[in-house]
Parts: C-alpha cells; structure tokens; sequence
C-alpha cells in the first residue's frame, strides 16, 4: 500500500496526462500517453481535440498534423475518440461482438438489406459523408430522443463500431466514412479478457492515479480489471490505484489553458479531491445560471488548477474574446504573468487577436 500526499497525486496524474514541463514529440506519441484523443466539435473556443495537442505540444502543433495522421493510418477513430493504429487488436473483439452489447442487434437486422447498401455504395463510389446516403430503412430507428428516426447516422454509427466502416476524415462537422477493411491493417484479434487488461493498464498509465474499481471513463472502457498498485491519499477519502510506473519521478511543472475534455478532468470526482477544485462545464445551462462562463477552460499551473478562464473564439472579427479569469484564490504576478502568457500564446495559436 503506497501512502501518498495530496501533492504527490497530483504531481503523478499531471505528469502522466503529459502536463508537465516534458513535452511529447509529435501528435501519435501524445495520442499513445493519454490513451486516447477525445473529438468534440464544440466550436465556442477550439475543436477539443486541437486543443488538447496545443497544451501539449504548444504552438508547434497544427491541425493537419492530427488530420495527416488519421489519412496515413497512424491514428484510427471508434466512439469520438482517436488512438494509435497499434492499438486496433485491442478493440477487435469488442467490434465484433459490439451489436448485441449495445442491444442494437434486433434493428440492424430488421435493416440488414439497408445495411448492405450503405457498404455497397460505399465499396463502389468511395468515402461518403452521411448526406449522400439516402434513408433506406425499412424499421425506423427507436428513440424519443435526438436519434428518434434518424436512420442513416445511427446505421452508420453501427456499422463503424462493430467494426465494418472507419472514419477517415471530416467535411465540416461531418464524418467521412470508408471500408474498414480498406482502412484497416489486417492484424490479429487480441482475446477479450486479455484486451481490458491491456486497456486498463493503458488507461492507468494515462492518468496516473485512478480510483479503484471505478472507469475513469466508462466510454472507454465499461469497469476496469485491477491494475497498479494499492494507493491511500492523505486527507482523501477512498481507494486508489496508482501506477508504480510513475512513483518518485522528477516533476517540473507548467502553465497551460486545459480543455474541459482532457484527460486531466476525465474523472470529476479525482479533479474534485485530489486537486480541491470546483468545476462544471456550464454549456447547457441557462446564462443566467453560470458561474464561470459558457465553456470556461481550467487553468493548470504546476500541479494546481487555480481558476477558469471564460473566453470565446469569435472567427468572424477575427478576436479571441476573455469576458473574465475567474482566480480561485487571488493570483500572486507572477503566476499572474504566467497566466497571461498562456492566453496569448492560445489566441496566437489560434490565428486570432487577443481581446479583453
């Protein structure tokens, strides 16, 4: 049993989410550290995922460097989310057994000739971007929410995770789709229980320190085989694994703008103890309600988050627009100046003129 500081918890999960003064040397190894790259096309400050390389890899990161490695098939995407390549025997057997976990099995054959379609469509005029489907089904898609009757996506989407379409690109906001077998390298299948192991000791290595028998993210992975070692925090109560990978390491840290889909604040209830940190994303809630601001960013200084900042990209004046830095206790100038920094690195970066 590890027994460590609120202060060496941290230090571990901001160094295993690729937060420290250590940078990764391109787009796929930052990939491979935080296990995956979460897409949102959330457009109030910067697609997620481009986002969170920037607080990586800084102002050296560009968006075609993601894009070039999705076409050369470094990268691969399964449930908004990008991995390395090397990863996909991890998720074959998931893939081929996807339809009746996720209780879809029944609609997808009642809409099998629907089905083949699509594939043959696809297989004879090239990747397609849902519009150029035409609504085939013979059985309405099931929903009372936003996927009621919506067809042609939700039979792509079953396609994509269970294996047989892969996402190879992006018009706007719409996803490019092709064979998987023309996308796919042809690679054995790793066995189910071998692959949540491996994926959970990915998913470890990724953050560093997790709670016990919790998924850090349970669109990743749905409950986790026990990795790591045994792990107390003082002053937090609970069970932790940590990695030992990770114990006793130098730490050096930085300042950066955190994405709210970073790793870092995969789990609210870690960001909550381990770094005392209040934080919701408020995009949802009335304006009236908000404390920090439609899509606030938390900002990481050293192994603290210390505040948000409510800003927004507004492409069509060309500014990057700061309404306010909430500071969770008052900033001294120098951490001040190192938060001033950041955002003007990040409107840079962003082609836009910084305005407050």
């Amino acid at each position: 049993m590890h027994e460590l500081t609120r202060e060496q918890a941290r230090r571990i999960a901001v160094r295993a989410a690729g937060l420290d003064a250590r940078r990764p040397h391109d787009v796929v190894g930052m990939v491979r550290q935080t296990a995956m790259l979460r897409i949102e096309q959330t457009p109030t400050v910067a697609p997620s995922a481009d986002h969170i390389a920037w607080s990586r890899l800084g102002a050296s990161y560009e968006p075609p460097d993601l894009t070039g490695a999705i076409s050369s098939g470094l990268l691969f995407e399964r449930g908004w989310m990008l991995r390395p390549m090397s990863d996909l025997p991890l998720f074959l057997a998931g893939m081929r057994t996807w339809l009746d976990r996720a209780s879809a099995r029944g609609w997808f054959d009642a809409n099998e000739d629907f089905a083949q379609s699509v594939l043959d469509r696809i297989e004879d005029e090239g990747p397609q971007t849902s519009r150029a489907i035409p609504d085939e089904a013979a059985v309405p898609w099931p929903s009372t929410g936003w996927t009621n009757n919506r067809n042609v996506t939700q039979m792509l989407e079953l396609l994509h995770m269970s294996g047989r379409l892969a996402v190879v690109g992006r018009v706007g906001r719409l996803r490019v789709w092709d064979l998987a077998e023309r996308v796919y390298p042809e690679v054995p299948e790793v066995p189910a229980d071998e692959a949540r192991l491996v994926r959970s000791q990915q998913l470890l290595a990724a953050c560093g320190i997790m709670r016990d028998s919790i998924a850090v993210a349970p669109t990743e992975l749905h409950g986790i085989v026990p990795v790591g070692e045994a792990a107390t925090i003082e002053g937090v109560r609970g069970k932790w694994r940590v990695d030992p990978a990770q114990l006793d390491l130098p730490f050096e840290g930085r300042a950066t703008l955190v994405s709210p889909f970073d790793r870092l604040m995969t789990d609210p209830y870690r960001v909550a103890r381990l770094f005392e940190f209040d934080y919701l994303l408020e995009t949802y809630k009335p304006a009236r309600s908000r404390i920090w601001g439609q899509f606030a960013l938390p900002i990481l200084h050293g192994d603290r988050l210390i505040g948000k900042l409510d800003a927004r990209s507004d492409h069509d004046s060309g500014r990057f627009l700061v309404h306010r830095v909430h500071e969770d206790e008052p900033f001294s100038a120098r951490v001040r100046a190192d938060v001033d920094e950041q955002i003007e690195q990040f409107a840079g970066w962003l082609g836009l003129d910084l305005q407050r």
